[in-house]
């Protein structure tokens, strides 16, 4: 998120964490370029009005980088110019402040829904179905009842079906690209996964690949 509204942007911040994303956030466009440049992000909160590089630059930069991160751009501007310029310049999705918490969650998952074809409305491994819309997860239609950071984990699993996530990865997604406390946190929340999507059911489809990471798979039975 690059917003230079400092309260603004600890108060989105805290939201959508709350939300189970991570979210990095930049205070000026000069910052908000360098991050997202550096970093693989699922999206991008961009405002249009920065100090050092505005968004309508940022954005452009970017898209000149090859770098096709969803973009949201935000703005206290009210123009149908400013839209167009925001759109022109390679901005996936635009939002006029002062704007409601609740649209801005659904433009943003609406977002990553169309960022790209492996990101369906709902996600399936197997019987295991993770709705990232409605942040609810089913096996066999039976809901599972996860902590919003068990959900984020769980999402990214499911996003990336079959294949094995490194610890590494796991906490840049599921935390942020600066958190450096324990990574053995990881360990724990896998075991309160396991015991709400695999035990109940009798499955085994969060897999541990020592020395590698975790994996989620469709069979686990």
């Amino acid at each position: 998120m690059v917003e230079d509204d400092k309260r603004l942007a600890s108060t989105l911040r805290r939201g959508l964490e709350a939300e189970g994303f991570a979210v990095d956030n930049a205070l000026d466009g000069e910052q908000g370029l360098w991050l997202a440049s550096e970093n693989a992000y699922d999206a991008i909160v961009l405002d249009i009005m920065l100090p050092k590089v505005n968004g309508f630059q940022v954005c452009a930069r970017l898209r000149e980088s090859g770098n096709w991160t969803p973009i949201l751009m935000l703005t206290a501007k009210d123009g149908d110019l400013d839209e167009a310029e925001a759109l022109d310049t390679g901005a996936d999705d635009y939002l006029t402040k002062p704007f409601s918490y609740v649209v801005l969650v659904a433009h943003l998952r609406a977002l990553l829904r169309r960022g790209a074809a492996e990101r369906p409305v709902q996600l399936a491994v197997g019987d295991l179905v993770v709705d990232p819309a409605t942040r609810t997860c089913s096996r066999g239609g039976r809901a599972i009842e996860l902590t919003a950071k068990e959900f984020s984990i769980v999402e990214f699993l499911a996003r990336r079906n079959g294949e094995v996530v490194s610890k590494a990865d796991l906490l840049e997604h599921a935390w942020d690209f600066a958190y450096d406390g324990d990574p053995s946190v990881i360990e724990v929340h896998m075991s309160n996964i396991r015991r709400k999507i695999d035990k109940p059911f009798r499955v085994h489809s969060l897999r541990t690949v020592r020395g590698s990471g975790y994996r989620l798979v469709p069979d686990g039975r």
